[in-house]
């Protein structure tokens, strides 16, 4: 189970789950406990803890309880000094009028619910080594002070500030570097989240390895992440802040390999940066629009792609306030055969779970009319740490008893049947909670009792064991797999979008949410409130506490409606057999239908530069003296005119192999050239602000267009049209005479249309069909146009410095830039969304567009 990933480091039967919630381990000593009866003294050896808000003893011995000692519950706390023994007692005095005593955890070796019995008055331990027991007592002294505040607030500060002490205190270990070449970068507090609990420690991140090393040595010294493993990151809300850290060795697992709360969000960001900048060679960044795109296209199954929006939505698997969300797509748990032919068999994904039954829906209506602001119609959660442990007990029990101090859930109120739940997610007057990845997922072991809990007797008399499955289920595998097929179905694949649209997307808040009847309670949205802004500690707590427990709404990733999914491409889902998740199983027909250059693996862009590498040049020629900035070729391929930064136009003869002509319009550089459709005149446009026509019959200049107040960059011809961009800031469109008679006059020259932008356009393209037109300027960023209206279809500041060359690939779809920053992007036409981003070794000045969306030339210098 992915969700128990970060216990499988130990297999102690201590765990932080034995803590009370947001408490802290500090220490651990060898030590005895020392009961005595009928005068006859008995010790136990084992683990003495120093924790926040109590004191656990972890005998050697499995089949002895582990004793938990609320400090708050502690009358007195002493030192007792032996002389001349090598050990010393710490005497804890209990209140007897307290009914709490000793808290006994796993009696006999067993999971089971916390027995709290009243014991004696005093509580022995002795401490191997006298040197240490009285600083250990001096801790506890403090501890037991922080526990006895009547504030909560109080409380919290105080273990909050030991806390940072013993931080401040202690720092990282170098000797646990792999390499003694390893350089560190940076080191700092932080903590190890994991469901529940968190574990302080420190972290520092070296040019190979990110290391963690935690502050108590558990779960272990220290945990080592190669820098090199790591293929995806997100920074994560925890508590509401910006502060966590998340760090993924897999492309697809949900359960990622560490998770680190900062104290400070500048630290958070700087090692979040510096991994991404270790990482932008071989690792491409994915946005939900990227994602998708790949989705809508059928390269995403529905399971990846609600995993990838999960985690873009601050979900993660060790937050059990913000755990995976998937959504019930089955509606029929009843019938014997499971039809995913017929529509009635599904849920209907347009709806939340609380606006299924409208009779229900009806009645929550009416209670939210009638209810002061602010007004929600659902008063509990979809997704809440109550709900996932509700479906996960069977694996994670301690997690259920340290959410619920020491019990378990009553037994008729368990998971015990699929149906059931299902159906009280219909009817139930607070029941309105999705589904988690575990139930399109591998491991049934969430569905089956097999570490035989004692999971409590139900009213009808029936142990609590494993989760009645479906009639059409024949067995726990058998309904996972049916389950994963319903979700990759065609029907939830064509309705899969409108689920999204509610929990992810544009019907999550304000109106939108409204009218789908999906509004819950203000403090579940992000951005509700600012905890940091109430004033009594107390209160602020409280809140926190709160909105912890009670379930947070996602990060909103889209604010437009969801595009549906292109089903008809959409093949039959099987399973990779190197993944745990299921893809879809795309034919070599389909792939080769839309290969998109998004979807471009490494082995794909190897293959691409191999096919480059196959083009041998026929001969080079250096006939300027400084770097080409354009090139045109004559209509029978015999001739090649060449514009250059040395400021002339130059032709090159293929039959003579030398150049045969040399003009020069003015003493600037010229920027790019085009032939015109007759074959007869050439246009150049140049850095003096002006675009020159140039005569090939008659060997001489042919007109002047002046049309600029700044260098001409590049020009583009289609249809009688002229568009001439500059760094003034315009392309402009100008409608030119066909004639090409030496007798052209600037009243020829009609300006049709002044295309603004926000810095100086570098570079433009047209599309094959002259239908669309790109611009690229200094700024980074890439604006399509539309040619019929001059209107702006998509802006994008895509790049971070200026804009080299910008081309469409053949179906104008996609367009295709390069940048001084070193980047080639591609960028979506119809949503203006950068889907692709591959880091060249050099920077790229002007890619040619080529067979299957390759990019072929780089012309920075003068051989043609």
């Amino acid at each position: 189970m992915a969700f128990l990933k970060t216990q499988e480091r130990t297999k102690a039967r201590f765990s932080l789950l034995l803590l009370d919630l947001e408490e802290y381990y500090f220490e651990q000593h060898t030590a005895y406990h020392v009961t005595t009866s009928s005068k006859k003294e008995r010790k136990v050896r084992g683990s003495f803890k120093v924790c926040s808000r109590s004191v656990i003893f972890d005998p050697e011995d499995p089949e002895e309880p582990i004793l938990k000692i609320p400090l708050r519950d502690c009358k007195k706390i002493e030192f007792v000094h032996r002389e001349y023994n090598p050990f010393n007692d710490i005497l804890i005095f209990k209140d007897a009028s307290l009914l709490i005593v000793v808290i006994y955890i796993k009696e006999s070796n067993v999971i089971a619910p916390y027995r709290n019995e009243r014991g004696p008055n005093k509580v022995t331990f002795q401490l191997e080594g006298w040197s240490k027991t009285e600083d250990v007592v001096q801790t506890l002294l403090q501890l037991h002070r922080a526990s006895c505040l009547e504030k909560l607030g109080d409380q919290t500060a105080m273990i909050a500030a030991n806390l940072q002490s013993r931080l401040a205190r202690s720092s990282f270990d170098k000797n646990c570097f792999q390499s003694v070449a390893e350089k560190p970068h940076m080191e700092c507090a932080v903590e190890m989240v994991m469901p529940l609990v968190s574990n302080p420690g420190h972290v520092c991140i070296t040019d190979e390895s990110l290391y963690f090393q935690p502050l108590n040595g558990y779960p272990e010294q220290v945990i080592q992440i190669e820098l090199h493993r790591v293929r995806r990151i997100y920074k994560r809300r925890h508590g509401l802040r910006p502060l966590g850290l998340e760090v993924f060795c897999t492309e697809n697992d949900f359960c990622s390999d560490i998770y680190l709360k900062f104290y400070k969000t500048t630290d958070r960001d700087e090692i979040y940066y510096y991994i991404a900048t270790f990482l932008e060679n071989h690792v491409t960044e994915h946005t939900a629009e990227s994602y998708m795109l790949q989705w809508q296209r059928g390269h995403l199954s529905n399971y990846q792609y609600l995993l990838h929006l999960n985690n873009l939505a601050d979900r993660s698997c060790n937050n059990l306030s913000q755990y995976p969300v998937f959504p019930w797509v089955i509606a029929d748990y009843t019938s014997v055969r499971l039809d995913l032919t017929n529509a009635a068999t599904f849920r209907d994904l347009n709806k939340p779970v609380g606006a299924l039954n409208k009779e229900r829906l009806d009645q929550l209506l009416a209670r939210y009319r009638g209810m002061p602001e602010p007004r929600f119609m659902y008063g509990s959660h979809y997704s809440s740490p109550g709900y996932v442990l509700f479906y996960l007990v069977r694996v994670a029990p301690e997690h259920m008893l340290c959410l619920q101090n020491g019990r378990y859930d009553h037994a008729d109120r368990m998971f015990n049947s699929i149906g059931d739940t299902w159906k009280n997610c219909l009817e139930g007057a607070t029941d309105f909670k999705e589904l988690i990845p575990e139930f399109y997922g591998n491991d049934c072991g969430f569905l089956e009792n097999k570490l035989r809990l004692g999971l409590g007797r139900r009213q009808n008399g029936s142990l609590v064991g494993d989760v009645v499955l479906p009639l059409w289920a024949s067995d726990t595998s058998d309904f996972l797999q049916k389950h994963r097929t319903a979700l990759e179905s065609q029907y939830v694949s064509e309705h899969l979008h409108e689920w999204i649209d509610l929990v992810f997307g544009f019907k999550q808040r304000g109106s939108e949410a409204l009218a789908a009847h999906n509004v819950f309670h203000p403090l579940t949205y992000e951005g509700g409130i600012d905890c940091d802004s109430i004033e009594d500690p107390d209160q602020r707590i409280a809140m926190l506490t709160q909105i912890l427990e009670f379930g947070q709404t996602p990060k909103q990733l889209f604010t437009i409606p969801h595009p549906q999914r292109i089903t008809p491409r959409f093949q039959n889902i099987t399973r990779s057999p190197s993944s745990n998740s299921p893809v879809s199983d795309l034919s070599s027909a389909s792939q080769s239908e839309d290969s998109s250059f998004e979807d471009l693996t490494e082995e794909s862009r190897k293959l691409a530069w191999a096919n480059i590498g196959n083009l041998k040049p026929i001969s080079s020629h250096k006939i300027h003296k400084e770097a080409v900035t354009g090139i045109a070729v004559s209509l029978d391929g015999a001739a090649i005119f060449s514009t250059s930064q040395d400021t002339t136009l130059k032709m090159f003869s293929k039959e003579l192999k030398d150049f045969q002509r040399s003009m020069s319009f003015s003493n600037m550089a010229l920027s790019s050239c085009l032939m015109l459709a007759d074959g007869k005149t050439v246009v150049c446009s140049s850095w003096d602000n002006n675009v020159y026509f140039y005569s090939v019959p008659f060997g001489r200049r042919q007109d002047t267009l002046m049309g600029h107040d700044d260098a001409v960059s590049e020009m583009c011809w289609f249809d009688e049209r002229l568009y001439t961009a500059s760094w003034d800031s315009t392309v402009k469109v100008w409608q030119c005479a066909s004639d090409n008679s030496s007798s052209h006059k600037r009243s020829q020259f009609q300006l049709l249309a002044e295309l603004e932008h926000e810095a100086g356009v570098n570079t433009i393209g047209l599309n094959p069909a002259g239908t669309l037109l790109v611009s690229g300027c200094k700024d980074g960023a890439v604006t399509i146009w539309d040619t019929s209206s001059y209107a702006t279809l998509q802006q994008v500041h895509c790049h971070t410095g200026t804009i080299h060359h910008t081309a469409f690939s053949p179906d104008s779809r996609h367009v295709l830039s390069v940048s001084a920053d070193w980047c080639m992007k591609v960028t979506d036409v119809q949503t203006g969304m950068v889907i692709s981003t591959v880091k060249a070794v050099e920077e790229q000045s002007c890619p040619v567009p080529c067979v299957h969306h390759t990019y072929l030339k780089d012309l920075r210098s003068g051989p043609v």
